[in-house]
This record gives C-alpha cells, structure tokens and sequence, in this order.
C-alpha cells in the first residue's frame, strides 16, 4: 500500500512544485464548514489543518457576501506528511528571490467562496469554497488561477476540477527569471518569476496574443495603492512598523480586503523578507486565537486581518491598528490617532491608523505631490495604474537604500582572498559589530542617496532588534561563509601538493588527507561542490595516496 502511496505521489510531481492540492469547502446542516473532498487524493492534511482551512473558506461573517467573492489566508503546516512521514520539502530554486521562495512552515489558501439563495436548502443559501493549497506566494497568480478554475466546478462539477489539475500537472518547473507558459482549462497563462536580479516585475512578452491568454506583470503583487490609499501620508510609518515586525491588526469589512492589505504590508518592504508569521485573514475559530487576543502578554509579531466585529475589542490591546473602509479612492483619507482614541466606537466610525509609534523618518512631502500632482503631460490627475507604479517603486527603492548600507558592511566583515590558503584552516566572517556600523552610516548611510530626512541610526538602532534584522543577517552569514569555503576549495583544488609534503611527516600528510576526504563527503546542501570540483579533490586525494607507504596506502584504501 505504502509502495502504491508513492507511485501515486510521484505521478502528481509537476503538480506539486505548485500546488498541494485542491479542496472543497461545504456547508453541512450538522457538522458546519465541512471539508469536502481534496483532490489530489493522496495529499492528506492533519486534523488541525482541515479545521483550519474549513474555517478560514468561508468569510467570518458572510451575510453581507453575497454572490463571489475571493480572498487567501496563510496556516501554519502541522509536519505530517501522506501516512504520517515527514512532508516533502518544497522545491527551492538558488535564484529565488528569499521573500518569495516556497515555505517549508506554511500554507496558502486561496478562496473561490460562492453564497447564492436557494429555497431548496434548508437554510436557503448555497455556500461553498473552492481552495488551491500552495506553498508558494504567488498572489496574484493563484488568485487568477482559482478564479479560472472555481466557477467552472460550480458549472461542471468535480470533473472539471480534475481537468484543470491534470492541466497543471503538465506545467513546467517554476524556475526564476524565465518566461513560462502555463496552460488551464483552455487559457494560456503567461507570467515570469522574479528571480534574485530582477527589480520591479518584468511583463512576459507576447507577440501576438489570443483572446484565451493572460499575462500577468507579477505573480505577487498587489494593488498597494488602492490598499492604502486611506494612509498613504503615514506610509512610511507603517513601512517602518512592517521594517521592524511591531504587531499590527488591520480591521476591514471583507476578507478580500483585509487579506489584500495584510499582503500589501508584506510586500512593502521587499525586496526584504518579511520574517514574522503573518495572517491575511484571521477568525474567532483559528487554534491561534487565544494567543493573539490574551492581555496578559504582549502581542505576538504578526501582522493579522480580521473582518469580524468581534476583534474591535478583542484586540484593542494591540499598539498599531489600521481601520479600512470599503475601498473608495475618493472617500476622506484617514488619521493617524493615538491609541486613546481606538476604542470601538472610534473604530466603527472611520477609517484611520491607530498608533503611538513615533516614526524615525520624515513624511516625504516629494512622495505624496508624486501621487497626488498633476500628470504634466494631460494636466488631470494621474490614472491609478501610474500611482500604484510610483508607490511601489519608492517603497522598493526605500528598502533597498536601507539594506545597502547593511549589504556593504557585511561585505566588508570578508576576508581578504590572500589570506585564504589551503595550508590554513578556513577563515570565517567577522562578527557583526553594530556601532562600527553605525558609524559607517554617517557618512555612508541612505540620508546621501534618498534624500529622506530623519533619524537614520535610530531605525537601524531599532531595526537591529527586530526578527528581520536577525534573519536577514543568518542568510548574509550563510552566504558569506558558504563563498568563503568556496575559494577555499578553489585554493586547495590549485594547490602543488607535492611540493608541499616534501618535508611533512606521514601525520601531517595523513591529516590534511582525511580533511579533503571531509570536504568531499560533506558535499552537500549549501556546501555542494562543482563536479569540476570533486574532481580535482579526487585527484588530490589520490596524489597524496600514491606518495605514502604502501601499508599505510592499504589502510587508507580500506577506511
């Protein structure tokens, strides 16, 4: 049977580089949200994880969601993989950006929810969810996907969700900075995956497109914009809180609004990986509730959405909440207000953020006649598509001077090519010293590139503390260290070994043997060596071998 499991699992290994699998959600008179059926079949969920996502498939409150509507959450993976084992690691490509690499730890579930009256059901609606179950962060992509696919179920049935799965099944392997082609349910899909060079998202080239394909500028993006237009003069505000992991609430009247924004936030500081847990859309029901509403402790670092009322209260213990209206580009902006002001009926009443948090920088008065001026061209106000392309790119420029700094620094924690010798034990990176930094950033800091005023070393003082900072600094280290090796066995690949053991004894020559035989079985993961590579430390080993007694050859040989 075990045997059976994995010839099914490994006919369904194109498929899922991109999705786990496909579920429906239902409502059942006596059981509630009920999962169901998943397909592919094989994939099994834990138990929390079903009651999870049949939770989080349906709006907290929906009886103001009538017809269609979409939105996604994330949930934490349980660990258990089909019968039990470990679950298979997601596919990671090394040119994957970090911010959009597949998670090992979580889940996205993008909702294709349907409630339609029906005097047929005892509680005279039709309520059911289509979700895709991914590992990868796609937004935007999975979003177009389940919206391809899920009204096609409600039309055709179970049978259409299999074609459409068969269809993925046959996509090629998300590989970044390529151009892919991905066909469903008759429509040509055309995206490219941002790769660890690329900037602002590159639309797929198309010569000649037919009226059944899509391509989409990004597989993640969101329009930032439309989300944040309420705030937009505290932007830099709230970057600095999502900079700096502070826990923040964002209350909003639907799901796909508040999974949208709670997106927006995410992506803002790209292309920095936002490292704290974050929940798009978060309700009564989830196994975390507890945690994220308790007053006994601070809050966690999360950034969460909610759209039932019931939060109002339930987290107005949280510092930073960030009130959001329906959409509206022409309704009044709203307020940053101290905390004493977000009780529930402040909350109700408009839309606003809800801070005490002092801002290190300077609103950016330059931004905000960008957004808001003129076009020079036609003298009227710029079209949507144009201010959602000014924000992001600021914010992505913003992060990027801020990391710079931070990037040269580590950078210069290396050590110089010439002190690395094949003689010698491998070198390893200095140590991260946070006041030598500092002072680097008075003269060399974002203040000299940006033009953005304040107070620079206290945000990195700050920031220095935050679950960002410690993350991004591991995977520089790792980096680092990883290159450091790296012309480590460049050296001992070039070195004249012969010469060197001319006055060495048999324990020297023996010793430095079996560390090159360590290299070599240590080749793996981050520390894979080139097949060039191997190659000529087999060559060295084997030169080394043949210049030792040949007892002590023999017993080489047999170890």
């Amino acid at each position: 049977m075990e045997r059976e499991d994995r010839r099914v699992e490994s006919q369904w290994d194109c498929f899922s580089r991109w999705i786990c699998c496909v579920g429906v959600v239902t409502f059942d008179l006596e059981l509630g949200q009920a999962l169901e059926f998943v397909f592919p079949s094989h994939f099994k969920l834990s138990d929390a994880e079903k009651l999870n996502l049949c939770y989080l498939a349906f709006p907290d409150s929906n009886s103001g969601c009538m017809g269609d509507s979409q939105f996604h959450f994330r949930i934490k993976c349980s660990g258990v993989g089909c019968g039990g084992a470990p679950p298979q690691q997601p596919f990671v490509h090394k040119a994957s950006q970090p911010a959009l690499e597949a998670s090992s730890s979580h889940y996205f579930g993008f909702v294709y929810f349907r409630q339609m009256r029906d005097p047929t059901n005892k509680r005279g609606y039709f309520q059911k969810s289509v979700v895709l179950l991914t590992r990868l962060p796609y937004t935007k992509l999975f979003s177009h996907l389940v919206k391809l696919i899920a009204p096609e179920y409600f039309d055709n049935g179970e049978v259409s969700l299999e074609s459409a799965c068969y269809d993925i099944d046959r996509w090629p392997v998300p590989i970044p900075g390529k151009q892919l082609q991905l066909p469903v349910m008759g429509t040509l899909v055309r995206i490219q995956v941002p790769s660890k060079q690329d900037k602002l998202p590159v639309v797929p080239s198309q010569s000649a497109p037919a009226p059944s394909s899509l391509s989409l500028s990004s597989v993640y993006e969101v329009d930032m914009y439309r989300l944040l237009y309420p705030v937009v003069p505290y932007i830099h505000l709230i970057w600095e809180l999502v900079l700096l992991n502070e826990p923040i609430a964002i209350m909003a009247p639907s799901p796909d609004i508040c999974s949208e924004v709670v997106q927006a936030l995410v992506n803002s500081i790209m292309p920095l990986r936002y490292s704290s847990d974050y929940r798009p859309f978060f309700t009564i029901h989830d196994s975390e509730f507890k945690a994220y509403t308790t007053k006994t402790q601070s809050p966690p670092s999360v950034i969460v959405g909610v759209t039932n009322p019931f939060f109002i209260k339930a987290l107005q213990h949280w510092p930073h909440i960030l009130r959001l209206g329906e959409l509206a580009l022409n309704e009044k902006k709203g307020k940053k207000q101290g905390k004493n002001s977000s009780a529930a009926g402040a909350l109700e009443a408009k839309p606003g953020l809800f801070t005490l948090y002092k801002a290190f920088l300077d609103r950016d008065k330059v931004l905000l006649q960008a957004l808001w001026g003129k076009s020079s061209s036609s003298g009227k106000k710029k079209p949507l598509a144009a201010q959602n392309a000014i924000l992001r790119r600021h914010l992505l420029e913003l992060t990027e001077s801020f990391i710079i700094p931070l990037e040269r620094y580590v950078t210069s924690l290396m050590p110089l090519q010439r002190h690395i010798s094949p003689w010698r034990a491998i070198p390893s990176l200095k140590p991260f010293d946070l006041d030598a930094f500092l002072k680097s950033v008075a003269h060399a800091g974002p203040q000299l590139t940006t033009g953005q005023k304040g107070n620079w070393v206290g945000l990195y003082k700050a920031f220095s503390q935050s679950i960002n900072f410690r993350e991004w600094l591991k995977v520089r280290q790792d980096e680092a260290n990883a290159r450091i090796r790296a012309l480590y066995v460049d050296a001992l690949c070039k070195a004249d070994l012969g010469f060197w053991m001319k006055d060495k004894s048999e324990i020297e020559v023996v010793d430095f043997l079996i560390k090159i035989r360590g290299l070599l079985k240590s080749s793996s993961g981050p520390h894979s060596l080139s097949p060039l590579q191997q190659s000529l430390l087999s060559s060295q080993v084997d030169s080394l071998v043949q210049n030792l007694p040949d007892d002590l050859q023999r017993t080489l040989m047999m170890t």
